[in-house]
């Protein structure tokens, strides 16, 4: 496999860590591979990719997040500079529901951090001139685009600011707290059992495809032995 990847505490989640190999050259990756991804994160189809600069250090956008019928899953790396990654749990019924991940994404490390539908993503960059790509599983839709305040107390989120402030957008700056969020915007995402059921088909659809590949490493997506 080209692409080593990893899980966290949260269910969902996943890290990807490209392999490369070194030469007199330089450095060549397979950056990414559908049925890889595919085997490793369920029945997810990537059918757009976006791209940010942001020019300041320090400038935050988040948290985001789409309802369904666009709920997205994004797939996050960083083609130039650092960013501290975020994705907060909105899952309704999720065991982890308001907790959050971080994790360092960088140019350096070529770390990508698989974000499924159901959470809300934002970041902070830890460098001037940091380029952002994700693959998203969903085009955007203003009308179903929504988001959380990115320094929402009850988040408890350490954007390791160290009393520096922050470069956001108007629009991020009057999101709304989680705990303010209207039922009917959190009743459509999809459940964290939603999310386990489609794993569960895509491991067994691999499995019947090709018996040789190793049970263990289809079993445990997200984290959970299927």
């Amino acid at each position: 496999m080209p692409v080593e990847f990893d899980e966290f505490d949260i269910d969902g989640p996943v890290l990807f860590v490209p392999n490369r190999h070194r030469d007199k050259r330089g450095v060549f990756a397979e950056t990414f591979r559908y049925d890889d991804f595919r085997a490793v994160v369920g029945d997810v189809d990537l059918v757009q990719e976006n791209q940010s600069i942001s020019e300041p250090i320090n400038t935050v956008r988040g948290l985001h997040f789409q309802i369904s019928p666009y709920a997205q899953g994004k797939l996050v790396r960083v083609t130039k500079g650092a960013i501290l990654d975020v994705a907060v749990d909105i899952r309704p019924r999720s065991s982890t529901f308001g907790q959050h991940i971080t994790l360092e994404l960088s140019a350096e490390n070529w770390y990508q951090l698989w974000i499924p539908e159901g959470f809300a993503h934002g970041f902070k960059t830890l460098m001037p001139d940091t380029h952002v790509m994700y693959k998203a599983s969903n085009y955007y839709s203003p009308e179903h685009d929504h988001g959380i305040a990115w320094n929402d107390p009850d988040l408890g989120i350490d954007w390791q600011l160290y009393g520096q402030q922050a470069v956001i957008s108007q629009k991020d700056r009057a999101q709304p707290r989680l705990a303010d969020l209207d039922d009917t915007i959190l009743g459509a995402l999809p459940s964290s059992e939603a999310v386990a059921k489609v794993n569960r088909l895509t491991a067994e659809s691999f499995r019947e495809m090709d018996p040789t590949l190793p049970g263990p490493f289809l079993c445990q997506i997200q984290g959970k032995m299927l």
